[in-house]
C-alpha cells in the first residue's frame, strides 16, 4: 500500500517533476531546499499535520471569531488562512497579528478572481473572466493578472486561488458563468497561461480551478454534489485541456473540485476531492503536475456531508492533496490524521511530500524572509489610477460587435440621424447615454407600453436599446424580462428606423431572444461597469475600434468565436490622463491655475479641457455665468468663442476652396473683389493677409461711426425692429440698416497700407467672408455647419446661438455701456461681427470646448475625422506653415504659430509644428502634432467689462498651457 501513497522525494525536488518543471522551485533551488529541509526537521509531528490545513476567517467577523483563528495558529500550528470578506486595512492587521504568533510563517490565501474586491470593500474590481475571454490580444489578460498578483502582495496575500480554468459549456451554470474565459478550451488556455504570468510575474502564486472541470453542470457544489457525465476522451479534449497547457507554463497550483465524474472515479457519488484516482493517478502521475494541490473549501455541502468531521479531511489527503481547505474542524481532522500516520497508512515520505511542497511555496513567495504588512497608504496603494488604465484597455480589447447590418456601426452619417436610446434592465445607463451624448444628441425615451413606445420613437430613425444588469457581481441576475424581450422586437421591426442592441449583461442574456432578423446592430459590453458604459459608446459612434469575440455561444446566430472587427473612425475618445502618458497629479495644477483666475477675478468662468492621443483626459468646468449667477458653469455651457471663429469657420472653408481651386495663396484681393481694383489694397495676397503681413489696418471701429454725439445707437441706422430695410439683428431690440453693409466693405477699401511688418488685422476676414459668400451664394454660418459642423456632429457649435439653444445655456460676455446698453449674451461681443448680423468672418462662432477640441483634432488627424476626409492632410501642412518667419513673422496662413523670441502666444514648450489661436473674450485653443495634444481654453473674461485684462496680463492662458506639458510623462 504505502508504494502507492507517496511519490520518491527526489522526484518533487527535481528541476523536472514528470516532464515539466517544479512551478514551485525558485531560481536560488539548493537555499530554497536548505530551508525547507531545516524547517521541517525543526517541527514536530504536529506541526507537520497542522501544516496542511489552511483555514477561513473574515476580516469583518467578531473579535470571538477572529481570535479562534489565533488560537489555531498557537495550539495547532495551522499552515495558512484563507481571507474571506471585511476591509484591507483590517485585514492586513489581522495577517500581521497572526504571523507574528505562527512558529512557521503563514501562506496567506483570497479567492481574488478578478481582484481583491471580489472579497474586500474600498478594493478594485477587475474585468471578470468572461470579458477578459472576449480579448485577443492576451497581453492584456496578462496586464491584468499582474495588477491583481500586485494588489495581493501588497495585501500580504501569497496566493490568488485564480484564475477559473473551467471550461464553461453549460450556459445553465449557476456557480462558474462569468468566472469562466467562456467554452473554447484553447481559449480557456490562453487566456489562464496569460493570467498566470503576470499574477506569478507580480510574486504571487496562482492556482488554477476547479480540477478536473466545473463549467458542464447545472449545479452549485456548494449546494450539492453536481455530476459531470463526460467521457474521458471529451474530458481530455474539453475540460482538462486548459489545465494541461497552463501546468505547461507555471502553473504553482491546482484546486481540486468536489464533483461526481463517473468516467474519472468508478465510485458513484465519490467526489472527486476525496479520489485518488483523479488527485493522485489523473493529476499527478498522468498529467505530471507537481505543484501545491488544495482541496476545494472542505465545508461545502457537496462532500462535508459524504463522511464524518475528520474522515472527509483524511480522505482527502490520501487522494493526493496537499493543503486542506476551510476544514470544518481542525482539532478533529488533525487528530485523525495523526492516528493515521501512527498506525502506518499515511507514511512519513508521503507527509513529507506535501508539508515540504507546501514549505517551496512559502519560500517561493518570500516568507524565508517574512515582513508585516505595512499599513501605511495601503487603501491609496491599492486604488491607484493605473488600475483604471488597465481595466480600460481590458474593456475596450473585449468589446465584441455580434451583429452590423449594412455596416452601421460605427455610425458615419451624423447629421442626417435623429437617435433615440431605450434602456432595459434594472441598473443604470446614465454613463452610457452621456457618452453618446459627447459625440451627438441622443435622446431617452420612456413608456410604460408598445403602444407608447411606438408612438415615440416614430420620429427617429436610429433607436438604441441598452440591456444594464447590475455590476455587483458576476452571478447577478442577467436575463431580459419577459416584457423587455416583446418590446424588442417589436421595436426592431419598425420600419422608420434601424436598432442597436447594447448588452452590458452576460452573452447568455441574448439566448432567451427569438431571432434577430429584424435587429440591425449587436454589440456585447459584458458588464455594466461605467467604463463598460463608456466604451460601448465609442465603439458605437466610432471613437475607438471593435476587436472582440464572444467566448461562449450566445445565440444560434451567435455561435462562440463571433466578432466582427471595426475600425476606427478616429473620433475623439474619452479617458484619464495616464492613459496617454500623462499624470493626473501633476495635471492637478491646472484647477489650481483655474481657480486662481477666478480668484483674481479674472473671469467669472471657464471650461478647459486637455485631448491627447485621440482621447479627452481634462474636461472640467469652473465659476459660473457671471459673478452673481446662481448656475454653474458646465461642459455644454455655449461661450463666444471671438476670433478663433478665424480658424475654426472661415479658415477650413478657405482650405476647402484652396483645394477645389477656388482661390490661390497668391490671389489678391482685387481678383477676389473687383471693386478694390482702384485701391491700395489691390495687390494684398491671401497668403500675406492670413500671415498678417499685408500692411492692412488692425482693425476698425465700424460702429462708433453709426452711434449719436451722445454715442448712443442712431435711429438712422438702428431700428428697434425687423424689416426689410433693417434686416441685421445687433442685439436684443437693435436692428442694423441694410444699406451699411456695403459701407463696411467701402470703408475697408478706402484704407492705406501700413508699413511693411507684422501687424495684426481683422479686415482680411471682412473680404474672405464677402468672396466665400459670394462663390457659394450662400452666408458663411451656413456652408461651415454644412461642410464641417453637421458632419462632425457638432450640436453646440453655431453662429446666432440663440436661433438654436435656450439664453440660459450661452454665457454672457459684457456689460455693454458703450454701443448696445444691455448684457450681450448670445450675442456676438465683436462689434463688427455684431454689425453683419452676428455673423462675422473674424469672429461670431459660438460653442463648447469639447466641440472646439474636435475639430483641431480634425486638423491634428490631417484633415480626417469620424470616418470622413474634410481636408487633405497637404493643404494642412501648407497652411501651418510660416511663410515669413525670416521677415519676424511668426503666423502660418491664418494659424497662430510659436513664438519666434522669448515671448508670444504660447508657453514656449510646444513643437515649432504647433498651431492655434487666441480669441478677445478670453479663448484660446492651441494642437500640437508632436506631442499629439489639444488645448482648450474658453473664458468670458470681458465680462462684466472688456476693460478687464488681468488674463492677458497674467499670461494664465499660456502657464495652464506649460502646466499641461509639464504632465506629459511619456
Amino acid at each position: 500500500m504505502r508504494s502507492t501513497l507517496y511519490f520518491p522525494l527526489f522526484i518533487l525536488l527535481s528541476f523536472q517533476v514528470f516532464g515539466q518543471e517544479n512551478p514551485l522551485q525558485t531560481q536560488d533551488s539548493l537555499a530554497q531546499m536548505a530551508w525547507v529541509e531545516n524547517r521541517y526537521n525543526s517541527m514536530s509531528l504536529q506541526e507537520r499535520i497542522g501544516q496542511l490545513f489552511m483555514v477561513s476567517v473574515a476580516s469583518n467577523q467578531d473579535k470571538a471569531s477572529t481570535d479562534n483563528i489565533q488560537k489555531l495558529v498557537d495550539e495547532e500550528g495551522i499552515g495558512g488562512v484563507i481571507f474571506l470578506t471585511g476591509t484591507p486595512v483590517r485585514q492586513a492587521k489581522l495577517t500581521n497579528e497572526y504571523q507574528s504568533k505562527s512558529k512557521i510563517p503563514l501562506l496567506i490565501g483570497m479567492d481574488a478572481e478578478w481582484g481583491l474586491a471580489m472579497r474586500l470593500d474600498s478594493t478594485y474590481a477587475f474585468p471578470w473572466n468572461m470579458t477578459l475571454g472576449a480579448i485577443q490580444d492576451s497581453t492584456l489578460v496578462e496586464k491584468v493578472g499582474h495588477q491583481i498578483g500586485k494588489h495581493a502582495k501588497r495585501l500580504g496575500v501569497h496566493i490568488n486561488f485564480a484564475p477559473d480554468l473551467d471550461v464553461n459549456n453549460n450556459p445553465q451554470n449557476p456557480i462558474i458563468g462569468n468566472r469562466s474565459f467562456g467554452e473554447d478550451p484553447v481559449n480557456v488556455a490562453k487566456k489562464g497561461a496569460a493570467f498566470v504570468k503576470g499574477m506569478e510575474a507580480a510574486g504571487v502564486l496562482s492556482c488554477g480551478k476547479h480540477f478536473p472541470g466545473h463549467g458542464d453542470t447545472a449545479t452549485d457544489s456548494h449546494k450539492a454534489l453536481p455530476i459531470i457525465n463526460s467521457s474521458r476522451e471529451v474530458l481530455d479534449s474539453i475540460e482538462l485541456h486548459p489545465f494541461q497547457k497552463v501546468m505547461r507554463d507555471g502553473l504553482s497550483s491546482v484546486m481540486i473540485a468536489h464533483l461526481d465524474v463517473p468516467s474519472l472515479e468508478s465510485r458513484e457519488g465519490h467526489p472527486s476531492s476525496l479520489s485518488k484516482a483523479i488527485v493522485t493517478g489523473l493529476l499527478q502521475e498522468e498529467m505530471g503536475f507537481g505543484g501545491l494541490i488544495f482541496t476545494d473549501a472542505l465545508n461545502m455541502k457537496a462532500v462535508s456531508q459524504f463522511a464524518d468531521e475528520g474522515e472527509v479531511e483524511l480522505e482527502a489527503f490520501l487522494a493526493g492533496n496537499d493543503m486542506l481547505l476551510m476544514p470544518e474542524n481542525v482539532s478533529k481532522a488533525k487528530e485523525r490524521l495523526m492516528l493515521a500516520y501512527n498506525e502506518g497508512a499515511i507514511t512519513e515520505e508521503r507527509l513529507a511530500l506535501s508539508v515540504k511542497k507546501i514549505l517551496m511555496a512559502k519560500y517561493k513567495v518570500g516568507l524565508n524572509n517574512y515582513q508585516p504588512v505595512k499599513l501605511e497608504n495601503l487603501h491609496e496603494d491599492l486604488n491607484t489610477l493605473e488600475n483604471d488604465v488597465i481595466y480600460e484597455e481590458a474593456i475596450e480589447g473585449a468589446m465584441t460587435v455580434a451583429k452590423n447590418n449594412f455596416s452601421l456601426m460605427p455610425i458615419r452619417k451624423l447629421d442626417n440621424k435623429k437617435i433615440a436610446y431605450v434602456q432595459f434592465g434594472d441598473d443604470s445607463g446614465s454613463i452610457f447615454l452621456e457618452t453618446m451624448n459627447k459625440y451627438y444628441k441622443v435622446t431617452q425615451i420612456k413608456a410604460k407600453d408598445i403602444a407608447a413606445y411606438k408612438n415615440e420613437l416614430a420620429n427617429y430613425n436610429l433607436v438604441i436599446i441598452g440591456l444594464h444588469k447590475s455590476n455587483e457581481s458576476p452571478w447577478k441576475g442577467y436575463k431580459f424580462s419577459k416584457n423587455e424581450l416583446f418590446w424588442m422586437e417589436e421595436i426592431s421591426r419598425l420600419r422608420t428606423s434601424n436598432t442597436i442592441l447594447a448588452l452590458f449583461a452576460k452573452p447568455y442574456a441574448l439566448l432567451d431572444v427569438v431571432n434577430f432578423d429584424t435587429m440591425d446592430g449587436v454589440v456585447v459590453a459584458y458588464q455594466n461597469s461605467d467604463i463598460a458604459q463608456e466604451k460601448a459608446a465609442e465603439v458605437i459612434f466610432g471613437a475607438i475600434g471593435a476587436n472582440g469575440k464572444l467566448p461562449v455561444s450566445a445565440h444560434a446566430e451567435f455561435p462562440v468565436g463571433t466578432g466582427i472587427k471595426q475600425e476606427s473612425l478616429q473620433r475623439l475618445g474619452y479617458s484619464i490622463p495616464e492613459r496617454v502618458g500623462m499624470s493626473s497629479e501633476k495635471l492637478a495644477l491646472v484647477d489650481t491655475l483655474v481657480q486662481q483666475g477666478l480668484d483674481s477675478l479674472m473671469y467669472p468662468g471657464a471650461q478647459v479641457l486637455v485631448a491627447r492621443k485621440g482621447k479627452v483626459i481634462y474636461n472640467k468646468s469652473f465659476g459660473k455665468p457671471t459673478y452673481n449667477s446662481d448656475m454653474d458653469i458646465t461642459e455644454e455651457s455655449v461661450y463666444d468663442l471671438a476670433s478663433l471663429t478665424k480658424i475654426l469657420s472661415t479658415l477650413p472653408i478657405i482650405m476647402k476652396m484652396e483645394e477645389e481651386g477656388k482661390i490661390a495663396l497668391n490671389d489678391t484681393f482685387k481678383d477676389l473683389i473687383p471693386g478694390y481694383v482702384d485701391t491700395e489694397l489691390k495687390d494684398v495676397t491671401v497668403l500675406k493677409a492670413l500671415s498678417h503681413y499685408g500692411r492692412l489696418p488692425a482693425w476698425i471701429a465700424f460702429y462708433i461711426d453709426t452711434l449719436t454725439k451722445d454715442r448712443k445707437p442712431s435711429p438712422e441706422f438702428y431700428s428697434n425692429n425687423p424689416s426689410e430695410a433693417f434686416p441685421y439683428k445687433v442685439a436684443e431690440h437693435l436692428y442694423l440698416t441694410r444699406s451699411y453693409k456695403d459701407s463696411i466693405h467701402n470703408r475697408i477699401g478706402r484704407q492705406s497700407l501700413k508699413s511693411n511688418r507684422y501687424r495684426y488685422s481683422d479686415l482680411a476676414y471682412y473680404v474672405l467672408k464677402e468672396y466665400i459668400e459670394n462663390t457659394y451664394q450662400r452666408p458663411i454660418n451656413e456652408l461651415a455647419d454644412d461642410f464641417f459642423y453637421k458632419p462632425m456632429g457638432l450640436q453646440r457649435t453655431m453662429f446666432n446661438p440663440l436661433k438654436k439653444i435656450p439664453k440660459e445655456e450661452i454665457v454672457p460676455s459684457e456689460e455693454d455701456d458703450y454701443y448696445r446698453y444691455q448684457t450681450v449674451q448670445g450675442y456676438v461681443h465683436d462689434m463688427g461681427a455684431a454689425m453683419q448680423g452676428g455673423v462675422g468672418g473674424h469672429a461670431g462662432l459660438f460653442s463648447t470646448a469639447n466641440e472646439v477640441a474636435k475639430i483641431m483634432q480634425m486638423y491634428l488627424q490631417g484633415g480626417f475625422y469620424g470616418g470622413e476626409r474634410f481636408l487633405n492632410e497637404r493643404t494642412i501642412k501648407k497652411f501651418n506653415t510660416c511663410y515669413f518667419c525670416n521677415n519676424d513673422v511668426r503666423r502660418g496662413v491664418g494659424f497662430d504659430k510659436p513664438q519666434l523670441g522669448s515671448s508670444g502666444p504660447t508657453c514656449g514648450c510646444v513643437s515649432r509644428k504647433s498651431f492655434g489661436h487666441s480669441g478677445f473674450t478670453g479663448t484660446f485653443t492651441w494642437a500640437d502634432p508632436d506631442a499629439e495634444l489639444v488645448y482648450v481654453f474658453l473664458s468670458n473674461r470681458t465680462y462684466p467689462s472688456a476693460t478687464n485684462t488681468l488674463l492677458i496680463s497674467s499670461g494664465l492662458r499660456t502657464r495652464v498651457q506649460q502646466a499641461i506639458y509639464d504632465s506629459i510623462i511619456d
